[in-house]
């Protein structure tokens, strides 16, 4: 079977991240690097053995995939440009900064017949991954995505930086529509969101308590589930599974036993993992693990919360604040 030929477009973090996976991977060639900064580009390229490119329309008719690490900003123009040559794309999340935009790209690639994947990462975390046997159905979800500021993702609100991979997996879990959401959160670093809480509830009853804050001392990432027959705690850090259940027995009367259970994974390489599921998506035509349609649900989700976020009238006074006290707002 001969190997599907991929580049790399933004050489950032991330995208070198990318291009190594690429590079590893038996079943894929990583032809090119792309990007605007000339010397960047060089470097990585020559890491790599590959050909380095200033514009991503040089590809056309020279690669199968492409994975698209570029900032939010970009997501669309630079996809829509590879759709348009019937390429595949693994466009990074979220996947654009519309929804309009969002829908164009998805659009196009049902058209077109092409594989678009989103990056949502959390997804091919092999503790997220084992929940699928042991979820029957959530009726209460619980989450903290804590982290300290980090300038890199400081150009969106900590919602489509950080709330939107547990938005993804709580979309995914409990498979409902949405009935209603809340939403409260404040800027203390950045100009935008940088610690926010959701409230979701679903047609069927079902809630997920989001948080989200990147202006913590220490990092978090939990999700706690609970179903009718017991409770999952997951640790997306520690890749583990702590897991509540009732038993046959009774502790009292009336009272049943609580079964307990410990699992923990590997650490895996989840970015490996989700590149090879893209290239498997694209050799077989399936639909992707994390599809266009999901990163627009997810997308549309985040988007929502975040316009309720902004209707907040302390957000008006907290800029007031900063004017007066000489700080940028």
């Amino acid at each position: 079977m001969s190997k599907l030929r991929a580049a790399v477009i933004g050489t950032g973090y991330l995208g070198r991240f990318h291009a190594q996976k690429y590079a590893a991977l038996p079943d894929s060639e990583l032809v090119a690097i792309v990007d605007t900064d000339a010397e960047r580009a060089a470097s990585v390229a020559a890491e790599l053995g590959c050909e380095a490119l200033t514009d991503h329309r040089q590809l056309a008719g020279r690669v199968d995939v492409v994975s698209v690490v570029v900032p939010t900003r970009l997501h669309h123009a630079v996809t829509m440009d590879m759709l348009d040559l019937d390429i595949h794309v693994l466009v990074e999340k979220p996947i654009t900064a519309t929804l309009e935009e969002a829908r164009q790209l998805v659009d196009t690639a049902t058209a077109r017949n092409l594989r678009l994947q989103v990056g949502h990462l959390e997804r091919f975390n092999p503790a997220v991954q084992a929940l699928s046997d042991r979820i029957d159905v959530p009726l209460f979800i619980e989450s903290h995505r804590l982290a300290p500021f980090n300038p890199r993702g400081a150009d969106v609100s900590v919602v489509l930086d950080l709330m939107i991979h547990d938005i993804d997996i709580i979309l995914t879990l409990v498979n409902q529509p949405l009935s209603r959401i809340d939403a409260n959160g404040v800027p203390v670093i950045s100009n935008d969101i940088d610690i926010a809480n959701a409230r979701l509830q679903f047609e069927n009853g079902c809630v997920a308590n989001v948080t989200a804050s990147r202006v913590s001392q220490k990092s978090e990432r939990k999700m706690r589930l609970f179903q009718q027959s017991g409770y999952i705690a997951l640790d997306f850090h520690a890749r583990s599974l702590d897991i509540r259940r009732t038993g046959d027995g009774e502790q009292h009367p009336g009272i049943p036993d609580i079964e307990s259970e410990h699992v923990s994974f590997d650490a895996g390489d989840a970015l490996l993992a989700e590149i090879e599921a893209f290239l498997v998506s694209v050799r077989q035509g399936t639909r992707p693990i994390v599809s266009g349609e999901d990163g627009l649900q997810a997308l549309q989700t985040a988007m929502e919360i975040g316009r309720l976020l902004h209707c907040n009238p302390m957000l008006d006074r907290i800029k007031s604040y900063r004017a007066g006290s000489g700080r940028q707002s």
